[in-house]
C-alpha cells in the first residue's frame, strides 16, 4: 500500500547527491511507490492543536544537474498514515527540539516519526554512547576545566569536543603539557559550558568506523573514515577517506549492545561511530553512509529501513 512519506530535511537544493543518505531514502520509497512530501524548511507548525507542515509534492531522481523537483505548496496536518522522515543536520538547538515536539503531537495522531521525536530528545550523540560504558573508552563529561585537564594529564592524551557538533568540527587533540590546553578548554566550556574528554585513541589511524543499526540490527559493512595527510580526524566532512570493511566481532558485540535499546526506543535508523574496539558516539539525528556502502558492496540499505518502516505501518492481522 502506498504511503505518504513526509521529509524534515536540509535545504534540497544543497545536498550532494553521491553522500547524501536523505537522498538513498527517497529514491527507494519513490521506487517502491510511495508518495513524496518535502517539507519547507521551518515549514513545521501547530494549529489548534494539530501538527502540521508546510509541504509540496517531491519526485527525485539519480541526476546531479537536477535530482529534484517540487509541485504546489499546500498545509498538510500530519496524522495517521504519515511517515515523518526527520533528517535535519544538527545543531540540535531550540528551533531543533521545538520541531521534536510538534512532531511529538503528530506521532500521537498516528504519524510514524523516523526517528522517534523523543529519542531525538533524549539522546544527545556524544552523551548517549555513555549510556553503555563497557563499550566506550575512559570518558570524561563535566563543565570544570580543571577536572578535564587532570583527564588530560591522567591519559597522556585526549580528544576534547563540545556536545552539540557534528562533522568533525571544534575537535582538538591535546597532549598533557601542551600550552594551547587552557584556551582549548576555555574554548570548549566557554566559562560554563559542558565539554567531553576522551582518551585518544591511536586506532584512529586506522579509520573512525561508521556502524549502521537499522531497526536495532547491524548491516554486515561499516565505512572507516580514514584520517589524511597531517589531519587527526576521520570525519568525511574534515577529509577523511571512506573505506567499506566487513564488521569485526567486536562490532558486532558493541552493535549487540546498542541495538535493542536502539529499537525499543523507535530509532529505526542510527549510526554508531566505533575506533578500534570502542563506541565513542551514538548518531541519531542524521546518520550517514549509505551511498558510500551501497556504491562498495552493492547494497540497498535504505530498502532494509523502508521494510522496517513498512512492517510498521501495516494493518494489525
Amino acid at each position: 500500500m502506498p504511503l505518504d512519506i513526509v521529509v524534515v530535511m536540509d535545504p534540497i537544493g544543497s545536498i550532494k547527491i553521491a553522500k547524501d543518505s536523505t537522498f538513498a531514502m527517497l529514491l527507494e520509497a519513490q521506487r517502491r511507490g510511495h508518495r513524496l512530501h518535502y517539507v519547507r524548511p521551518g515549514g513545521l507548525s501547530l494549529r489548534d492543536g494539530r501538527a502540521e507542515a508546510a509541504v509540496a509534492p517531491l519526485s527525485v531522481r539519480e541526476d546531479p544537474k537536477g535530482w529534484y523537483e517540487l509541485g504546489a505548496w499546500s498545509q498538510r496536518v500530519l496524522g495517521p498514515g504519515d511517515v515523518v522522515l526527520m533528517r535535519k543536520d544538527p545543531p540540535v538547538d531550540d528551533n531543533y527540539l521545538h520541531d521534536t515536539q510538534i512532531l511529538t503531537v503528530a506521532q500521537n495522531a498516528g504519524a510514524l516519526i523516523v526517528n522517534d521525536p523523543q529519542g531525538l530528545r533524549d539522546y544527545n550523540e556524544k552523551l548517549a554512547a555513555l549510556l553503555f560504558p563497557s563499550c566506550c573508552p575512559p570518558t570524561l563529561v563535566s563543565r570544570d576545566p580543571a577536572e578535564l585537564k587532570a583527564f588530560v594529564h591522567a591519559h597522556g592524551q585526549a580528544v576534547l569536543k563540545p556536545l552539540d557538533g557534528m562533522g568533525g568540527r571544534s575537535i582538538f587533540r591535546a597532549a598533557a603539557g601542551d600550552p594551547n590546553l587552557n584556551v582549548i578548554l576555555e574554548t570548549l566550556t566557554g566559562g560554563h559550558g559542558l565539554a567531553l574528554a576522551q582518551r585518544y585513541l591511536p586506532e584512529i589511524r586506522d579509520g573512525d568506523k561508521r556502524i549502521l543499526l537499522v531497526d536495532g540490527e547491524p548491516v554486515d559493512y561499516c565505512l572507516a573514515r580514514i584520517p589524511q595527510g597531517d589531519e587527526f580526524r576521520g570525519n568525511l566532512a574534515a577529509g577523511g577517506r571512506g573505506e567499506g570493511r566487513p564488521l569485526s566481532e567486536r562490532d558486532r558485540w558493541i552493535a549487540a549492545q546498542v541495538g535493542p535499546e536502539m529499537r525499543r526506543r523507535g530509532m529505526l535508523f542510527v549510526g554508531l561511530d566505533v575506533i578500534g574496539d570502542y563506541l565513542t558516539e551514538v548518531n541519531v539525528t542524521s546518520p550517514t553512509c549509505i551511498r558510500e556502502l551501497d556504491a562498495q558492496f552493492g547494497l540497498n540499505i535504505a530498502g532494509q529501513l523502508f521494510d522496517a518502516i513498512e512492517a510498521r505501518m501495516a494493518p494489525a492481522a
